[in-house]
């Protein structure tokens, strides 16, 4: 049985595919989160008390940015395979946070990278974003755009982080994979997304905010295909040392059609009624600091290597996550 170490386990992608290894591969896996609130914490509760359920699943309330403490992790399981969800998430914030974002997306990143050419990690796979490809107007986006000029500190600090990874690869002989994402959502998603947060406001009937008047694009990735594409990474030897994918859906959405789906399944779902009027509730604003006009990914590239490209439409993405909604705050209330 191969150990896996994953940090951010307890964060939107770091629950799913810590489940996933744990139901149906052969692996121990650590998780590392130091459950911050960012966003509500009980949702990071709530997907760590399922992760809980499983018997190879061991767990430490742990910041990356603590060296010491991930050094002794690292130094107890000395893992196989290592997977860096964990970072600050959100492009508008990071405008306004830039410390925290830089501490932990950069410095945690650079511990976490210290800590695998110590113990001779296998292979380290972490998460990037298609911000690092700022408002590139040559689309769809290939790994050999332009990623000079990043429109956010967000995005700034992935860059770095791809930079750091491609350096100690080739320092240290590690094996190391990174993954630019493309807009992931889904059930058990984060709260500051776009899709989870109108959906909270619609149904307590508050207004949503509509960036740059509608007129925005985004290549939207379910998370179950995230999952699978995260799966054959893992199980497939790398390429070269240092090996960059895109991983997005390849079918970038207006913002107003987006809306209008959701819209679509939170009255199919009952959590609208039939009267509720959608125009009624929106606020068209001009477009934000750190924003983009559209994110389009060539997959072709991890196709090619993996045989695998994600394919789920958003019309049946959204309705997945509406169904769990329901349930969750069902549940909460």
């Amino acid at each position: 049985m191969k150990t896996i170490l994953i940090t951010g386990s307890s964060g939107f992608i770091g629950y799913h595919i810590t489940r996933i290894l744990l139901k149906y591969n052969n692996y121990k896996v650590i998780g590392i989160d130091n459950m911050n609130g960012y966003y509500d914490v009980d949702l990071k509760y709530y997907r760590l008390s399922k992760l809980k359920e499983f018997n190879d699943f061991e767990f430490y309330d742990l910041d990356i940015e603590d060296e010491e403490g991930l050094d002794n992790v690292f130094n107890k399981y000395n893992p196989n395979i290592v997977i860096n969800l964990a970072g600050q998430a959100g492009v508008r914030t990071s405008n306004e946070f830039k410390k925290k974002y830089i501490n932990t997306n950069i410095i945690g990143f650079y511990n976490v990278l210290e800590a695998c050419s110590k113990y001779k990690v296998e292979h380290l796979i972490f998460a990037s974003s298609s911000s690092v490809y700022g408002d590139n107007t040559n689309i769809p986006y290939n790994e050999e755009s332009n990623t000079d000029y990043q429109e956010s500190i967000y995005a700034v600090t992935k860059k770095c982080d791809e930079l750091f990874a491609y350096t100690y690869s080739k320092l240290n002989n590690l094996s190391v994979t990174g993954l630019r994402l493309f807009t992931v959502y889904g059930p058990y998603g984060r709260p500051d997304m776009a899709y989870y947060n109108f959906t909270n406001k619609l149904i307590n009937k508050e207004k949503i905010e509509v960036f740059n008047n509608g007129n925005l694009k985004r290549d939207f990735t379910y998370i179950d295909d995230v999952v699978k594409g995260l799966i054959k990474v893992i199980e497939s030897k790398p390429i070269n040392n240092y090996n960059i994918y895109n991983l997005g859906n390849e079918h970038p959405v207006e913002l107003m059609n987006f809306v209008n789906i959701l819209y679509k399944e939170l009255k199919n779902e009952k959590l609208l009624d039939e009267n509720f009027a959608l125009e009624d509730y929106i606020e068209y604003t001009s477009m934000q600091k750190g924003d983009v006009y559209e994110t389009y990914s060539d997959t072709s590239k991890f196709n090619k290597v993996f045989n695998f490209k994600p394919n789920t439409k958003l019309e049946d993405g959204i309705k997945e996550f509406v169904k769990w909604y329901k349930c969750y705050i069902s549940k909460k209330e």
